[in-house]
């Protein structure tokens, strides 16, 4: 009995990247147009209610179930392990802050990239969950380098008008670090990492976010964020959360499948 070719098992290698064997990767680079999906996050307070790993594990979470919604369109995909460190200033002076630099990130995230360019995957799609200005200016400069040096990079990134409207009215508005957009996101696929009793009793902070950094505000405290959230995490639930994901794993599959020419972005124009 002859062997099975190279690429006809993809299906069934692990989602994860560092799950793989190499002989499970190199299934998924010779199925059809290898994608590496690259988590982006940070290590920062996110309240008294969720762990400060919060940014990383929501990047890690809606690169997993976009993988598999990736899969089911017929794309070889895994998602690689998460970046876990960015730039984290506005937190300053809360326990758990810890910041890299621009520059830090920008030549980590450009050699991530291409490695994993140079390792045949034939694009690389990043999603990032911390949204701190400077940090996703950083994440952009970074897949712009990329891109430039090799090509097949993408940013799906959730600020744009294009998703950021998707998303929920908190988000929207700008007060959503650690609120019910947030809350959701982990009570959907980590609740055990919540504290509950917490959550429950936490009062809604109306403030905006964007809009205090654009009056020159320059961390949390002067934001008036006294224990390191913004919006109503009382609000939040598992089923608001998987709304949630459904919206972002559409972002991530959608900004991949046009960047692949396998869909039309919504404003292209047929061609004859």
């Amino acid at each position: 009995m002859s062997a099975a070719p190279l690429g006809a098992h993809w299906k069934s290698a692990p989602l994860a990247l560092g799950e793989c064997t190499m002989a499970d990767c190199a299934e998924v680079l010779a199925g059809p147009t290898a994608v590496a999906l690259l988590p982006v996050g940070s290590t920062e307070p996110h309240g008294p209610h969720l762990p400060l790993a919060t940014d990383a594990l929501l990047a890690e979470e809606n690169a997993r179930r976009a993988t598999k919604a990736l899969r089911d369109r017929g794309v070889s995909t895994v998602y690689a392990p998460v970046v876990s460190f960015g730039v984290t200033r506005y937190a300053a002076g809360f326990s758990g802050a810890i910041t890299i630099s621009e520059a830090a990130l920008i030549g980590y995230l450009v050699a991530v990239i291409e490695g994993l360019r140079g390792a045949g995957f034939a694009l690389v799609c990043v999603t990032n969950h911390h949204l701190e200005p400077e940090h996703v200016t950083a994440v952009e400069r970074a897949v712009a380098a990329a891109r430039e040096a090799r090509g097949g990079v993408v940013f799906a990134n959730q600020l744009t008008r294009r998703w950021g409207r998707t998303l929920s009215h908190e988000f929207k508005r700008g007060a959503c670090h650690a609120g019910s957009y947030e809350s959701s996101l982990v009570l959907a696929a980590r609740p055990e990492l919540v504290r509950e009793e917490l959550r429950a009793a936490l009062p809604d902070v109306d403030v905006s976010l964007s809009a205090a950094i654009r009056e020159g505000k320059h961390n949390f405290a002067e934001m008036g964020l006294s224990m390191a959230y913004a919006g109503e995490p009382r609000e939040a639930s598992p089923a608001a959360g998987e709304a949630l994901y459904e919206k972002l794993v559409e972002m991530i599959t959608s900004e991949c499948l046009e960047a692949l020419g396998l869909a039309s972005p919504p404003d292209a124009t047929p061609s004859k």
